[in-house]
């Protein structure tokens, strides 16, 4: 298969657009969703915005470009385009927001298929246009009997809509409260008389509900709104309300990982709302997920350890050295090392010479590459796991840290803001540590050519990394925990080019070397704050001890940040370039070992 196929239908499967009532208008609004989906591509279009350009730095080669907006930036967005289509239609502003809802805020096709015929759009919209024919509040008169409650008392508070529908005003306000409170509907709350389809507007809700069924019901309204947009999605974060933009389309998810980082400081992938997977693309993730959840690679364990009898299909375990099995189902008796029936062996019980028969290769070769498959996914899934578990650590590490701040700044002349260092350093770890555990479900769906050795290269070095600074990080501070003075003879931490300061020759700890890019990093200083190491033996201040300690964090920090860019970098040029060639067929999820 190729690199990358296109495989435009997936992450598209949850978007189950608006739910109507009526079947017609579900066919009616549903009929034009592929042009939606084509007009939506484009930058801002549909959607309610205009393009913005971030105010951030430059993105590197692995960022797109994304805005945080909050509720308030949403309500003004909403309001802009109610009034810029109640305008055009030259209607009131809540009949162009009920017309908005209903084309999910695509003015551009509600515009357009408005001047077409306007009367059609209105009616499948449950919109009337007739100012004449607006919701009466009236008394009730002679002969008037609610179909809710069958009051028919004189001088009864009834409201009708355009449809002319006439019930009880305390009915219809407790029927709105149990659409917007329990059902959680908004965009099209329609009659209470059963089959009609005209939509209750919001200036009919505002007479009609309490102030707080209000307020959850403008909530659901903006909600629906950041639901209905292809662009636009919530942030989930916990207890987060920003929504973020990002304008990166369904079609492009195979070959970019569309990261967002909200205001509230949580990370996550804009295609599919989970946390940041970089540089393992969405439909990879799922697959990979799903793989791990699911009793595949129990099944094949028993593929790789266990046979199926040839006659009952029972599945058999060998529990002694003896190849002459037999079936405790069936009874049926054949050799555990060719699968062939025993009564062929003649008198050879104890070992099998009949390694050339088709069938018995077959069998042989299918166990074989089934017990391969098994340890392949275990390679990439206990270093995954590994990193996962490493990660949850983390808490403990950033404990220590703290501790570790607090003795710095008491120790030395440090203040709590120059001790940040170490808490900077956690962060960037445990970011590094997330990238480290998506490079081996990455890794795992790649073909074996040079362009995955290459991204081998890259994820050894990165780990290479990450290992050296958590090393440092967890060491303690000699000097400040207990220690007055520092000594490079005796003490935990070195201050030479050894221990835990910056090597000179960086390598693998398997033996092979590093990049060029990686030495030339590893073996020197960030520019202009090297810290050149005392003469050995030589005893050194707490003070001293604490810069050189401060300079060795920010060189490995410096360094794990680099290493990590590399990596997403080459990895996102790879997936836009199509160079990676993937062992996975990305319609089925069937890898191909």
């Amino acid at each position: 298969m190729s690199a990358m196929d296109h495989d435009d239908d997936y992450m598209n499967e949850d978007d189950d657009g608006d739910d109507y009532t009526q079947d017609t208008q579900e066919s009616w609004m549903d009929q034009d969703d592929d042009d939606d989906e084509d007009v939506e591509e484009d930058f801002g279009a549909g959607d309610g915005f205009e393009p913005v350009v971030a105010d951030r730095d430059i993105k590197k080669g692995y960022q797109v470009e994304f805005e945080v907006h909050s509720i308030d930036d949403i309500v003004a967005f909403q309001t802009q385009e109610v009034a810029h289509v109640a305008g055009i239609l030259g209607c009131r502003p809540e009949h162009a927001a009920t017309l908005l809802r209903a084309f999910k805020w695509n003015k551009e096709r509600l515009i357009e298929r408005y001047m077409e015929n306007p009367e059609d759009v209105a009616n499948q919209a449950g919109v009337v246009m007739d100012a004449d024919k607006q919701a009466v509040f009236s008394k009730s008169a002679d002969g008037f009997e609610c179909q809710i409650c069958y009051t028919d008392d004189d001088d009864l508070d009834t409201v009708a809509l355009h449809c002319g529908h006439r019930f009880h005003t305390e009915c219809y306000a407790h029927y709105l409260q149990q659409k917007i409170c329990e059902e959680g509907e908004s965009r099209r709350i329609q009659c209470c008389q059963s089959k009609c389809t005209a939509i209750v507007d919001e200036a009919t809700i505002e007479k009609l509900v309490p102030p707080d069924v209000l307020t959850r019901y403008r909530m659901l309204l903006i909600r629906t709104y950041v639901d209905d947009s292809v662009h636009l999605k919530w942030c989930p974060g916990p207890d987060c309300e920003y929504a973020i933009k990002c304008h990166v389309p369904q079609n492009q998810l195979q070959e970019v990982v569309p990261t967002v980082r909200c205001k509230c400081g949580f990370t996550s992938c804009f295609g599919c709302g989970l946390d940041d997977h970089q540089p393992c693309i969405c439909i990879l993730v799922k697959f990979w997920l799903k793989k791990c959840a699911d009793d595949s690679e129990t099944a094949n364990w028993i593929s790789a350890n266990t046979k199926e009898c040839l006659k009952c299909q029972t599945t058999i375990e060998k529990n002694g050295g003896c190849n002459h099995m037999t079936c405790k189902k069936c009874k049926y008796e054949f050799c555990w090392v060719c699968a062939g029936p025993w009564s062929d062996h003649g008198t050879a019980w104890y070992s099998c010479n009949r390694w050339e028969e088709k069938a018995s290769v077959e069998a042989r070769d299918s166990q074989a590459r089934s017990r391969k498959a098994l340890e392949r996914y275990l390679h990439y899934y206990n270093r995954y796991a590994n990193h996962i578990q490493s990660a949850k650590l983390s808490s403990v590490l950033l404990q220590k840290t703290a501790a570790k701040m607090e003795a710095l700044q008491s120790t030395s002349t440090l203040s709590w803001i120059e001790v940040q260092f170490l808490r900077k350093a956690c962060d960037v770890l445990l970011e590094a540590r997330m990238t480290m555990k998506w490079t081996y479900a990455f890794a795992y769906f790649l073909k074996h050519d040079n362009m995955r050795d290459l991204f081998e290269d890259n994820q050894r070095d990165l780990e290479m990394a990450v290992e050296n600074l958590n090393e440092l990080l967890e060491r303690p501070i000699p000097g400040v925990e207990g220690t007055g003075t520092l000594s490079t003879q005796n003490s935990s931490m070195s201050l030479g080019g050894g221990g835990v300061g910056i090597p000179t020759t960086a390598s693998d700890p398997r033996g092979a070397p590093l990049s060029p890019l990686s030495k030339d990093i590893s073996s020197a200083s960030i520019p202009g704050t090297a810290t050149p190491p005392p003469a050995a033996g030589a005893a050194v201040s707490v003070e001293e001890g604490i810069r050189v300690l401060r300079q060795q964090v920010l060189d490995k920090m410096g360094y794990l940040k680099t290493r990590r860019e590399v990596l997403l970098t080459d990895t996102a040029q790879g997936l836009r370039e199509h160079r990676w060639m993937l062992n996975v067929d990305l319609k089925t999820g069937v890898v191909n070992e």
